[in-house]
């Protein structure tokens, strides 16, 4: 089992490059997670760190920790109120026609029987708002740089799929898995505002499965 890249860390925060797969909470089947390795991101403090928001299981890239439980409720505020920066990288199955644009679908979750839960847009909604561009493109497929304003459940995936019109490449619920590992988005950026302190600034490299799709 790799060890986790440590791409930011001070006295009360800790952002790693979460690997793309790894749940943060162990799964009712068991398996592997972050939950049961919290324990290795002490790294000489006393307490275990705690993750300050979440990524999807699929999702690599910055995920930030609070080594305090202050720290903790000051970060939960600062993603609450939209104060935190984050960007993303995603690759479509496919290169839309428009490079950029804003995509603001209020967001609601269903659930069936057949298909379980999933998020699709609705009038009614959460509002939910994208910002996004195309940033390169290789083998019929474009790689989109996505900056989300609001942080629904699953947005940039619905949003992708729903608003641009070409789903995340692997992804199982709002296109198709295709015979990938996973739904290839990576949390490439976090910036963390801070009183009295010098902000919070991560960045992921990127992944080698982006890398791979010849980005």
């Amino acid at each position: 089992m790799s060890e986790f890249i440590i791409l930011y860390e001070d006295a009360e925060a800790l952002v790693i490059d979460k690997p793309g797969g790894l749940p943060i909470d162990t799964p009712r089947k068991r398996g592997p997670s972050i939950e049961q390795r919290l324990g290795e991101l002490k790294l000489g403090f006393q307490r275990e760190p705690q993750p300050a928001h979440r990524l999807d299981t699929d999702t690599s890239g910055c995920l930030l920790f609070a080594r305090n439980p202050k720290a903790l409720v000051r970060y939960h505020q600062a993603f609450e109120q939209r104060l935190v920066g984050k960007t993303y990288l995603g690759v479509l199955a496919g290169i839309p026609d428009q490079k950029e644009g804003d995509i603001d679908l209020a967001l609601t979750k269903i659930s069936s029987e057949e298909k379980g839960w999933r998020m699709i847009p609705a009038k009614k909604g959460k509002p939910s708002l994208t910002r996004w561009r195309v940033v390169a493109e290789a083998n019929g497929r474009a790689l989109v740089e996505f900056t989300p304003e609001t942080g629904r459940t699953h947005q940039i995936r619905v949003h992708a799929a729903s608003g641009i019109g070409i789903p995340l490449l692997g992804d199982p619920v709002y296109g198709t898995k295709a015979g990938y590992a996973r739904t290839m988005l990576h949390a490439s950026r976090l910036e963390v505002a801070r009183d009295g302190k010098p902000p919070i600034i991560a960045e992921a490299p990127m992944p080698a499965d982006f890398v791979a799709q010849g980005f």
